[in-house]
């Protein structure tokens, strides 16, 4: 089902975007990457968190961590990760699958601005073997994604 919602949320937002089925798993960055044949920052990962009782999703770029102290500053509390139950409760995706994209519930959406040094980014698309290519600031437009600063990038 999480597949079939993202491909009715392109079709009726986005038509000429089609996602991408690999006949190989691209449930980690580094699956992505390969299956893609792109960069690991490439990959858009979607974070799962909560803060107190608000629940929300990052996007940012696959080598990017999440940093805690401006996170905290960033969303007036402490983040922490959903556990892997609640991820797929909330957003109706399973982990590997995770996106912005046909959410089960609306959910607020940040981008990170880390996905900006790209052109184009690959997130998943509902499952554990599907994704979308896709212009960072078009993801954000698509989403209703505000652009925050919460993550790091290796140097």
């Amino acid at each position: 089902m999480s597949l079939e919602s993202v491909r009715a949320f392109f079709a009726e937002k986005a038509p000429d975007i089609a996602v991408i089925e690999l006949a190989t798993s691209t449930a980690t960055v580094a699956e992505a990457a390969d299956g893609h044949g792109v960069a690991p920052g490439q990959i858009a990962k979607t974070l799962s968190i909560r803060v107190s009782d608000q629940v929300a999703l990052v996007v940012t770029r696959g080598d990017a961590r999440l940093d805690n102290k401006k996170a905290k500053a960033f969303f007036g509390g402490k983040v922490r990760m959903l556990d892997l139950g609640e991820v797929e409760a909330l957003t109706g995706h399973p982990v590997g699958g995770v996106c912005p994209f046909g959410l089960r519930a609306p959910l607020p959406v940040y981008c990170d601005l880390s996905l900006k040094a790209f052109d184009e980014v690959v997130p998943a698309a509902g499952s554990t073997h599907s994704s979308v290519r896709i212009a960072p600031g078009r993801m954000a437009e698509l989403t209703d994604a505000a652009w925050i600063d919460v993550c790091a990038v290796p140097a």
